[in-house]
């Protein structure tokens, strides 16, 4: 029994293992590392301003494994609901780079309204942090519905008393 365990073990590795093998190569050769310890400095909570979305303030979570998670208060926006944002970063020429990602809800019907695209370029200076943001919004069948909406960002790391 054990033997049998441990094959369907090594088969489910194997299989996780090529795409993400596929996936280091692709961002290798489009310029991007996956985060490493070398990119600790975004690691860790920040407090975000994007100053020309309709709440501007966020917070970022930033994982030493490239993935990111974004959140507001979710009546910041009269006109929507939207989820948490579930993201990738990694580093570029010095900088970090990544993506996440939000669903929205009409408050009114309570339907889908648009799957966010945030994309961010981010710099870190110690406790702090600047860059820019492009949000773009799509319909259920992905087409462009709203954007691209520019805003700057700039933040202050979440420590500890």
């Amino acid at each position: 029994m054990q033997i049998l365990h441990l094959k369907k073990t090594t088969d489910r590795v194997r299989r996780l293992g090529r795409p993400l093998a596929a996936a280091a190569l692709l961002s290798l050769l489009c310029g991007m590392t996956p985060a490493t310890a070398s990119d600790d400095a975004i690691v860790g909570v920040w407090v975000v301003k994007a100053a020309d979305a309709p709440f501007p303030y966020h917070m970022f979570v930033f994982n030493a494994d490239g993935t990111m998670q974004q959140a507001n208060p979710d009546m910041g926006d009269e006109n929507t609901s939207d989820s948490d944002g579930k993201g990738i970063w990694a580093s570029k020429d010095g900088k970090i780079v990544g993506k996440f990602v939000e669903i929205t809800a009409d408050r009114a019907t309570h339907k889908f309204a648009s799957r966010g695209e945030i994309s961010y370029e981010i710099a870190v200076s110690g406790e702090t942090l600047t860059g820019t943001a492009t949000a773009k919004f799509y319909d259920e069948n992905d087409k462009l519905q709203r954007g691209p909406f520019p805003t700057p960002l700039t933040g202050k790391r979440v420590t500890l008393p």
